[in-house]
C-alpha cells in the first residue's frame, strides 16, 4: 500500500492523474476516486489516402476531440508535403491542446521502413521507395510513420486484445496482428498482408496481378463496385431488401467467413473486424457467425470475433496513440 500511494501521489503531482470525485462513505472519511487526466497531453493522427487526408486530435483518454477530412490528392511532389503541413497548421489553430501536443502519427497505406523513413511500396498511392523525410521536416514536430492497418490495430486497447488479428476491410484489404501487446511485423515488414492470401485459386484478378486473392473477394471495393457507389448507399439497399445487392452481400459474407476461419485456424487469436465494412458488420454478426461456424468444426461459438472500437478514424487514432505509449514509458 505505501508503494502504491507513493506512485499515485507522484502521478498526481505530475498531473497525469487527477481526482475525479468521491465514493460513498462506508463509515469513515469518504474515499476519493482518481483517474487519468485526459487533458494531460494530446497527440494528432493523420491518415493519408490517394485522394484525402483525415486528421484527428486525441486526448489521453483516447477520445477524439477534433477531426476533419479534407480532399487532397496525393502526389510525390514536395509541394504535397508543404500543403499537408499547412492543413495541419490550420487544423490546430486556436486549439489549446496544441500546447500539450506530443507529436503527429501518420498512417500510410503501404509497406514502410520506419528506420529509414521510406515507403517501400504503396499500390494505393502509386509509389515505391518514397522518402518520408520531407514530410517529417515540413511538420516540424516529432512524427511517427506507420502502415494504416498496423495503426488501426494500435487504436484498439492492448489490455482487451493482447493477442489479436485486425482485419482492415477498407477499399483494399489489409491486416495486422499483435502478440503480447506488440505489433508483429515479420522479417520484411509484410506480416498481416491477408489481402493477398489466395482465397479462390484461379479466381478473380487482384490488383497485385495474381488471381483469387482475398482482396478481390473481401475488400470494401467488392461492395462499392470500386467506388462507383458509396458503402452507405450499398447498405441502404441491403436494408431495403434489394435482391441483387443481397446476393452480392451474401456472397461477400461467404468469402469473408472462409477467410476468418482460415485465420482462426492459423493463429488461434481474437479477430477484430475493422475498416469501412467492419464498421457496419455489428448488425450482421449473427449471419456472419453462422457462416463461419459452417467452415469451422473445431469450435462451438464465434466469441473470438470482435467489432472494432473506431468505425471511421481507426488508423489516424492508432498512429496518434503511439505517442501516449512512448511518453508513458518515459515517465
Amino acid at each position: 500500500m505505501p508503494t502504491v500511494l507513493a506512485n499515485v501521489n507522484d502521478l498526481l503531482e505530475k498531473m497525469v492523474l487527477e481526482e475525479t470525485g468521491e465514493y460513498a462513505s462506508t463509515g469513515g472519511r469518504k474515499a476519493k476516486s482518481i483517474g487519468i487526466n485526459k487533458s494531460y497531453c494530446h497527440a494528432m493522427g493523420i491518415l493519408i489516402t490517394a485522394n484525402h487526408i483525415e486528421m484527428v486530435l486525441v486526448n489521453l483518454g483516447d477520445e477524439i476531440i477534433k477531426k476533419d477530412r479534407i480532399r487532397l490528392k496525393f502526389t510525390a511532389e514536395l509541394s504535397y508535403c508543404t500543403e499537408v503541413a499547412q492543413k495541419v497548421k490550420t487544423f490546430l489553430e486556436g486549439e489549446l491542446a496544441k500546447d500539450t501536443l506530443l507529436g503527429i502519427g501518420v498512417a500510410i497505406p503501404g509497406i514502410i521502413d520506419q528506420k529509414e523513413r521510406i515507403v517501400l511500396k504503396s499500390h494505393a498511392l502509386g509509389i515505391e521507395n518514397y522518402s518520408l523525410r520531407f514530410l517529417e521536416q515540413a511538420l516540424e514536430i516529432p512524427v511517427y510513420f506507420e502502415n494504416d492497418a498496423n495503426a488501426a490495430m494500435l487504436a484498439e486497447k492492448k489490455q482487451m486484445y493482447p493477442n489479436a488479428i485486425y482485419l482492415s476491410l477498407n477499399h483494399t484489404l489489409g491486416g495486422a496482428f499483435c502478440i503480447d501487446g506488440k505489433l508483429f511485423r515479420g522479417q520484411n515488414q509484410k506480416a498481416g498482408e491477408f489481402g493477398h492470401m489466395i482465397l479462390v485459386p484461379g479466381g478473380r484478378k487482384c490488383y497485385c496481378g495474381k488471381a483469387g486473392c482475398a482482396d478481390a473477394y473481401c475488400a470494401a471495393s467488392v461492395l462499392t463496385q470500386d467506388n462507383r457507389q458509396s458503402l452507405d448507399a450499398f447498405m441502404e439497399k441491403i436494408e431495403s431488401g434489394d435482391e441483387k445487392n443481397l446476393q452480392t452481400w451474401n456472397a461477400y459474407l461467404d468469402h469473408l467467413a472462409v477467410l476468418i476461419s482460415n485465420l482462426r485456424m492459423a493463429y488461434d487469436m481474437d479477430i477484430i473486424l475493422g475498416g469501412d465494412v467492419g464498421g457496419v458488420l455489428s448488425d450482421y454478426m449473427i449471419p456472419l457467425g453462422e457462416k463461419v461456424m459452417a467452415y469451422n468444426g473445431f469450435e462451438h461459438d464465434v466469441s473470438y470475433l470482435k467489432n472494432c472500437s473506431y468505425k471511421k478514424e481507426a488508423s489516424a487514432v492508432g498512429a496518434a496513440k503511439y505517442f501516449f505509449t512512448k511518453h508513458m514509458a518515459e515517465l
